[in-house]
């Protein structure tokens, strides 16, 4: 099952347990609820479009993180006349972990969801850690797991680095 959600002003495609990268978004708790859903495809094959947006239907994520993304240079020139004048900036990102997607408008209950995670997490905390150790290649981790490989390894200022000084502080 996917959906196609418009958040912040873009369109994603979302699954459950997707984790992605949107612009800053502000709650009061750790979740989010997002109604602006254009399209949902189920397991069955049977697609819903909506004219703007299915009726009912919500997606529930998580924010996991609060981070910036890679600086954007912008270099201004004039020919002859000596001008040049070079600007950076690096917009506020959000990542948000998809939790689920209801057709019916309805939230899944908290409770009953954390206990079903709980296990999980363990349990996937224990095999990410082995991974850690078995995996020596750095160049094919993604970003987030060489910070927090970073972080383990006790590195301060790791933050701000980008995946090569990243690789690089660890080797």
């Amino acid at each position: 099952m996917y959906a196609i959600v418009e958040i912040g002003g873009h369109q994603y495609k979302v699954a459950e347990n997707d984790v992605l990268f949107v612009d800053k978004q502000t709650a009061d708790g750790d979740t989010l609820t997002f109604d602006k859903v254009l399209l949902i495809k189920d397991d069955n094959g049977n697609v819903n479009v909506g004219t703007p947006v299915v009726e009912g239907a919500v997606v529930s994520a998580s924010i996991l993180d609060t981070v910036k993304a890679d600086k954007v240079l912008v270099f201004k020139k004039k020919r002859r006349k000596g001008y040049q004048k070079l600007n950076g900036h690096r917009q506020v990102m959000s990542q948000i972990q998809i939790e689920s997607i209801s057709t019916d408008g309805s939230t899944p209950k908290k409770k009953s969801a954390k206990k079903d995670e709980a296990p999980a997490k363990k349990t996937a905390a224990k095999e990410s850690a082995s991974a850690k150790e078995e995996t020596t290649d750095l160049e094919s981790m993604t970003v987030a797991e060489l910070k927090d490989l970073a972080k383990d390894k006790g590195l301060t200022g790791y933050s701000s680095m980008r995946k090569a000084e990243l690789i690089e502080a660890l080797k």
